[in-house]
């Protein structure tokens, strides 16, 4: 694992393989897998679970109830959020999760809503407000994000995806 001085990692759970970037902050209960990518500017909160190899671009800001499986990208200013009524000090017993599917791909600043499942390989394009579950294999873009497409299995593969 390759972790910079200006990096502040507190969990003791990343696995092998996994590097971290500068200025990334990484709470103690946090759960990460291997050969993962945390670039800069990123934080991770307690109650994350994180695959393997998964690349958080710079950024990003993971709240407590994420769950994130493997081969998921999560490109540059993404928006995660896990309280539909947010309160300056008034705090909820449980945050609403976001689930994301293997191999799944968030777009540069999307918008991801709490209590969402994003679905396996899909991709959803930069800029996007996920307001609902998105199908696997999907294409979704907009605001709100509205299906665009479904992905056949040949186009995750193909730079036309």
């Amino acid at each position: 694992m390759q972790v910079p001085d200006a990096a502040l990692l507190e969990s003791d759970h990343v696995g092998d393989g996994t590097r971290i970037w500068a200025y990334a902050h990484i709470l103690p209960g946090a759960r990460i897998g291997r050969d993962c990518n945390i670039c800069d500017q990123t934080f991770i909160e307690n109650d994350v679970v994180i695959g393997n190899r998964v690349t958080i671009k710079s950024g990003v800001h993971i709240w407590d109830g994420a769950r994130i499986e493997d081969d998921v990208l999560i490109c540059p200013g993404v928006a995660f959020t896990n309280d539909r009524y947010p309160r300056s000090k008034h705090y909820p017993e449980q945050y609403l999760p976001i689930i994301i599917r293997k191999g799944a791909s968030i777009g540069a600043n999307a918008t991801l809503l709490p209590g969402i499942t994003i679905g396996e390989n899909a991709m959803i394009g930069a800029g996007s407000v996920v307001t609902r579950d998105v199908p696997a294999y999907s294409l979704i873009a907009g605001n709100p994000g509205r299906l665009i497409r479904y992905l056949p299995d040949d186009d995750l593969n193909s730079k036309n995806a």
